[in-house]
């Protein structure tokens, strides 16, 4: 069995190896996506220009008053859509999808659903 040090160790070295095909621009930045044990976290990032643009994760009061624990799927189905409907009212339309070394399952995919749903395209 693997040690927790040694699960991140192998994912940022997954997440590594997916930014050097991953980049996000002005036209198209990049939705990032992080999570902890109690929390998930999104930014909408420009590469270029080294900024974030967008940003929302499950420590925000609007998603708290919705779910009681901010670590499972509901709460990041909620913050996928609040990051999403920031974007559009910024005017990003379109994301490249980060999935940050995690696997495309649980709380990250529905992040990504979240923001589909709230009108982004991937």
């Amino acid at each position: 069995m693997l040690k927790k040090e040694d699960k991140n160790k192998m994912r940022k070295i997954r997440h590594k190896r997916v930014r050097k095909k991953i980049m996000g621009t002005s036209q198209r930045p990049r939705l990032n996506v992080f999570r902890s044990l109690n929390n998930i976290y999104v930014q909408i990032i420009d590469d270029i220009e080294g900024k974030t643009l967008v940003a929302a994760s499950s420590l925000e009061p609007a998603i708290k008053e919705k779910v009681g624990h901010c670590g499972n799927k509901a709460a990041a189905r909620l913050v996928g859509k609040l990051a999403a409907e920031r974007a559009l009212e910024n005017g990003i339309k379109t994301v490249v999808f980060d999935r940050g070394g995690y696997i495309y399952h649980g709380r990250v995919q529905e992040v990504a659903n979240g923001a589909r749903e709230a009108g982004l395209d991937f």
